[in-house]
């Protein structure tokens, strides 16, 4: 016993020599900034040769380093601008560094032991400079894996495949712009309704996303991942954009900065951004969609560590919609089956074109207009805090028909959904970072807590002219979801150790009918980075998606809160210096799907497991010319089904994206991208399905100091596509009895737009 009291003694007083040498290591701060914006720059990468240390700045560009050395050289890079060295001290309070834009190279970037979305972030950053985007639609699929649909007119939110997916509007996909969520709450078009249009994308900084329910600040609808954008605090340059293209296309765009450089300079900037969409689109039945955005965004220090935000936006949207058509429709005798699943011919009382519209009263409109407000405060001693106010109003209504005459042979099957909402919500964050020697103890908690107010959510059935015919859904619904969660990561030399769990409360009330449920969620996240070069990573957690208020209340056999547990087993590799790639392995088990049916319900779907392959490669094949390419594989199944069974509709399981982009001296950019989904099955029988396809899209660009001009096409070779299909039990007029088949909506063909931007 005496033994073992002699050792322990031994082992305290090393261990205590050894954090007292940590302590006495000299301590290197900065800060690092955009020259021009003089805005922070996230995830620089700092580093020395003085025992090969290196991190990376975080989001307020802030670092920190302890040396055993009085003075230091650091290597400043980042991707998209010029490498810089500087010599600093210890005794300087922090060191402020600002960074020059310059050419891209991948050789810049290194792999750093920062937890979870920074890795990704790598790619993201390189996607959205490489690749000119101008619709929200496009910054969606900068997501390597991430597929989009419409399938009911320009106005509605895209239908989202994604890790063996089909997520719907945004049920497994947590959307967010600048904190503010995208994602709907039991909206009555779908539960997670992510409407993305509201974003301008020329006002987009940056954009992470992270795959799976591995993130502690991630609650609600993150099961196959999350995605956030952040508006820009501050303009490099104010500009006017004009584009004009096929399908009466027509587009403006300006962004205006409304302070000076002296302003910048002190930390307070202002901008507004606007744009204004139309087109008819390529349907013999013209869309007449319309929108209109208006942003902006003000930003200040009170005193030296406070940063305040402000930013409100609006956004308007109408539409016609062409709707889904029946395969029979278009091509005589083509396959349906019957109630028991049996195949056969049927021929179409109606013959019509591939962009032709059946039931012409389709289509909606939409508004959201949204503000929030943020306070980041240094409180020094290394501990930060976050506060932020949201509110958003929303209306939509929306009429659809998809069966026809299936279910009513006499008044049609005509829906009108209608909802106006108020949603108002906070997010908190209390950040402490500990400097324990050669590691970094970074701890946070955080609270977030959403109310959701809808008046007059309704799913009636009306008339092809609007005549009110029954209610199959009516009334108000309150819902509040309130989440605390801990996080803490631990640097360590090469590890990164980070766990994390969250508790999120959710109040249900559907027609003054209330229901309350709690979940857990926890998480692990592990990191070797053996060198600049490479990273093993390992993830591991628990996430859910909420059910929708009116089936909660309803209590028809679906879980409120399922969960879903998940696990991924990945690398960052840099093998040759301008090659860059990304790979992961991953498992998901989903404890209840959502089907969606055609009355609006969500019908319990059953447990559902994934599994799957991710690469993401991007490789730099010249100083002007890059490469990337996105390879998904998913076996998605339902949980209890036997083997060659339990397929899930429309789900998709090989997917790939990839392209080659240029940027010349003299000003000449663009790229040529192709994506490709394969064919998957229509329904959870495999008995129809799905078809795939291969779209190639160019863009080319002449850009300069004061102006750009540029031209992009979509489908460039004209293939004949679907963008979206789906299973439908319709009758069309003539016909005797309904039909169970697959209906479509087809893929634009080639569609060439023309731009010219100013800039000043």
């Amino acid at each position: 016993m005496h033994s073992l009291l002699k050792k322990a003694a031994g082992m305290f007083i090393l261990f205590t020599l050894g954090i007292t040498a940590g302590y006495a290591q000299k301590i290197y701060k900065g800060k690092v900034i955009d020259a021009i914006t003089r805005q922070p720059v996230e995830y620089a990468n700092i580093r020395t040769h003085i025992a090969n240390k290196a991190t990376v700045t975080d989001k307020y560009g802030n670092f920190q380093l302890s040396l055993p050395v009085d003075t230091a050289t650091l290597l400043i890079t980042y991707m998209g601008y010029t490498d810089k060295q500087l010599r600093v001290e210890s005794n300087i309070k922090r060191t402020l560094i600002t960074l020059d834009r310059g050419a891209i190279n991948l050789q810049e970037v290194r792999i750093a032991p920062t937890l979870n979305s920074g890795s990704f972030h790598t790619l993201s950053a390189l996607d959205l400079n490489l690749r000119p985007v101008n619709s929200s639609q496009d910054l969606m699929r900068l997501v390597p894996g991430l597929f989009i649909a419409q399938h009911m007119g320009g106005g509605k939110a895209e239908q989202i495949f994604i890790r063996g997916f089909d997520a719907d509007h945004g049920t497994d996909l947590n959307v967010s712009v600048d904190g503010l969520p995208v994602n709907m709450a039991s909206h009555i078009h779908g539960q997670g309704y992510a409407d993305l249009h509201f974003l301008i994308p020329e006002t987009v900084s940056t954009y992470d996303f992270g795959k799976g329910p591995y993130y502690t600040e991630k609650g609600d609808f993150t099961t196959a991942g999350y995605l956030n954008y952040t508006t820009k605090d501050a303009l490099d340059k104010s500009m006017i954009s004009l584009e004009a293209g096929q399908f009466k296309t027509a587009r403006i765009m300006g962004m205006i900065d409304l302070l000076s450089t002296k302003a910048k300079q002190n930390g307070t900037n202002a901008y507004i951004a606007g744009e204004y969409n139309y087109t008819n689109g390529p349907f013999d039945f013209g869309e007449r969609y319309k929108r209109f955005n208006l942003f902006g965004k003000f930003t200040t220090m009170l005193g030296a560590n406070n940063k305040l935000s402000v930013t409100a936006s609006t956004f308007k949207t109408s539409w016609r919609a062409s709707g889904e058509i029946p395969e029979r429709a278009v091509a005589s005798g083509t396959n349906a089956i019957d109630d028991n699943g049996n195949p056969y011919q049927v021929q179409s009382p109606i013959k019509i074109g591939r962009f032709a519209t059946i039931d012409s009263a389709q289509g909606g409109r939409s508004t959201r207009t949204n503000a929030i407000v943020k306070l980041t405060s240094d409180l020094k001693n290394n501990l930060t805090l976050e506060n932020q106010l949201y509110y958003t109003h929303y209306t939509f209504d929306l009429h659809v028909n998809s069966t026809f005459f299936a279910e009513d042979s006499l008044n049609g099957d005509e829906r009108q959904q209608h909802e106006e909402r108020d949603m108002f919500g906070y997010n908190g964050k209390l950040t402490k970072k500990n400097y324990l020697g050669n590691a970094v103890l970074t701890s946070s908690i955080g609270l977030s807590s959403r109310f959701d107010q809808t008046y007059g959510t309704a799913y009636s059935h009306v008339t092809e002219q609007y005549q009110f015919l029954d209610d199959i859904t009516r009334g108000d619904i309150k819902q509040n979801n309130t989440g605390v969660y801990l996080d803490e990561t631990l640097e360590s030399g090469k590890w990164l150790f980070n766990v994390g769990s969250r508790l999120d409360y959710f109040h249900f009330n559907f027609q003054d009918s209330a229901k309350n449920k709690t979940v857990v969620s926890p998480k692990v996240n592990i990191q070797y980075t053996a060198n600049a070069a490479l990273q093993l990573y390992l993830k591991a957690g628990k996430g859910f998606h909420s059910n929708n208020a009116i089936a909660v209340i309803g209590n028809n056999g679906l879980d409120v809160l399922p969960a879903a547990y998940g696990a991924d087993l990945g690398l960052n590799w840099k093998p040759v210096p301008r090659l860059y790639i990304n790979a992961a392995l991953w498992y998901l088990y989903l404890q209840q799907e959502f089907v969606y049916t055609d009355d609006g319900d969500i019908a319990p779907g059953g447990r559902t497991r994934r599994m799957g392959v991710d690469v993401s490669v991007r490789y730099q094949l010249a100083n002007w010319l890059f490469a990337d390419l996105n390879v998904n594989l998913a076996r998605p199944r339902l949980a209890d089904s036997a083997k060659n069974t339990g397929y899930l509709a429309l789900a998709p399981t090989f997917t790939s994206t990839g392209g080659l982009d240029f940027k010349l001296n003299n000003g000449i950019n663009g790229g040529l991208s192709y994506r490709y989904l394969h064919s998957r099955p229509g329904n959870n029988t495999n008995t129809l399905r799905a078809d795939g396809y291969f779209v190639t899209d160019l863009k080319l660009n002449y850009t300069q100091k004061r102006y750009e001009f540029g031209i992009s096409i979509e489908n460039l070779l004209n293939t004949k596509w679907n963008e979206f299909e789906a299973e439908e039990v319709s009758r069309l007029k003539g016909e005797a009895a309904p039909v169970d088949q697959m209906s479509f909506t087809a893929g634009t063909p080639f569609f060439a737009k023309l731009r010219i931007a100013v800039f000043f």
